[in-house]
């Protein structure tokens, strides 16, 4: 990109990188097949209940991600709330949650009347800080939720280690994690329960679901019953041999047969997506490389493939101080490529509306997540990794291009 410095930014009347607004990956994936496999189950009338197709699909997703059980619901926030009840996680107790994730994280755990702890997050991955979440441990900590965070990974081995000397419960919020791995293994299998997301944005996406993973039987077992109004794993509907230990208290948290026809048919063409998306992730770092005021998300250190949900980038302040977030918005617009931005702390989001007695933010502040997110950080949704060269090529080159004019988006009113 040696003449990109020459370029006038199209906001200021310059000629945009892309002629017309660039496009995506169209999402979520549709075809004839699952369309076919649709059909045949309604026509069956056997739409729920634990059915071969939601046991087809819990046994081949706790298997690639190397996961002994798996336990299927019908989103990603009732999962989370799951895996804190089957750990035990209550009243009086404490969970330390990254300070950078969406706001569901913390809400499972205020829906069973446990009390959040916000920890800070790592600059580099944005996800929580091991050291952070150390600190903030107390007398009353059950859980920890270290969450993999757009594309990249917590830092499983430091966070379940300090946990385990403790006697934390780790639960992995994997919502943006499907596939991804971590020492090759795949992420929800590593801590006592892994919450994922199948929501219509997600990289397997069914419009709304989820699922549990565990290596633990007891805790699989609790899950199940937790999910399907106490019955046990294998029990037929209406011929429960046993009933749910005291004070487990059970929900109706079934997904549905159709769900699980969508994400069966997307499971098997996923490590081909994943393959797509490191790929072109990888091709957009290179071509961005040393280009000054630009940070990309680092990868966690021993992940591989990551899952990529997004692909975020920060705009630091030695090249871009002064330069409102929104102004290179409105500029990479210009230039065809829409960009969004990151979460910010839950605490203070939009739609975050819980009482202060409620949760509890480590050491009164979390410096790195409030940063990030009162600066500029921009985040790519997948799709976007899914697009074609040329396409990947225009996004390396108007963030580049937007970075040699930082001086000149200052200067704008």
């Amino acid at each position: 990109m040696k003449d990109i410095k020459m370029e006038k930014l199209a906001i200021a009347g310059g000629k945009p990188v892309s002629a017309e607004q660039l496009k995506p990956m169209a999402w979520p994936p549709r075809d004839k097949a699952t369309a076919k496999r649709l059909n045949e189950v309604y026509m069956s009338g056997k739409w729920s209940f634990n059915g071969p197709e939601e046991q087809a699909f819990t046994k081949e997703f706790a298997a690639y991600h190397g996961a002994k059980y798996g336990v299927f619901m019908f989103n990603g926030t009732v999962t989370l709330r799951c895996a804190l009840a089957s750990c035990g996680v209550g009243p009086g107790d404490e969970v330390i949650v990254p300070a950078l994730t969406f706001l569901a994280t913390s809400t499972a755990v205020n829906q069973i009347g446990a009390k959040t702890v916000f920890a800070d997050i790592d600059p580099l991955t944005l996800c929580m800080d091991p050291q952070k979440f150390k600190e903030a441990i107390t007398s009353k900590t059950k859980a920890v939720i270290p969450v993999h965070l757009y594309g990249s990974n917590a830092d499983l081995d430091a966070i379940i280690s300090i946990a385990r000397k403790r006697g934390i419960f780790v639960i992995e919020d994997c919502a943006h994690a499907q596939g991804g791995k971590w020492k090759g293994r795949g992420l929800g299998s590593w801590g006592d329960v892994g919450s994922f997301s199948f929501q219509q944005s997600k990289t397997l996406s069914c419009g709304e679901g989820g699922i549990c993973l565990t290596n633990d039987e007891k805790l699989a077992g609790f899950l199940y019953r937790l999910k399907h109004i106490g019955y046990a794993a294998n029990t037929a509907q209406g011929k429960a041999a046993s009933g749910p230990p005291a004070g487990l208290i059970c929900n109706n948290f079934r997904a549905t047969e159709f769900q699980a026809v969508v994400l069966r048919g997307q499971l098997k063409k996923l490590d081909k997506l994943i393959g797509l998306y490191n790929r072109n992730a990888l091709r957009l770092e290179k071509q961005l490389a040393g280009v000054p005021g630009l940070r990309i998300q680092t990868r966690g250190r021993l992940s591989g493939p990551q899952s990529y949900y997004g692909w975020a980038m920060a705009f630091e302040d030695e090249v871009f101080a002064g330069v409102p977030f929104n102004r290179i918005q409105e500029a990479a617009k210009a230039e065809g490529l829409p960009v969004g931005g990151t979460y910010g702390p839950v605490y203070k989001h939009m739609l975050w509306n819980l009482p202060k007695s409620t949760y509890r933010i480590a050491n009164g502040k979390c410096p790195v997540a409030e940063g990030l997110a009162s600066t500029k950080t921009a985040v790519l949704a997948h799709q976007w990794l899914g697009s074609d060269i040329a396409t990947i090529d225009s996004i390396a080159r108007i963030f580049a291009k937007i970075a040699a004019n930082a001086d000149a988006l200052r200067k704008m009113k």
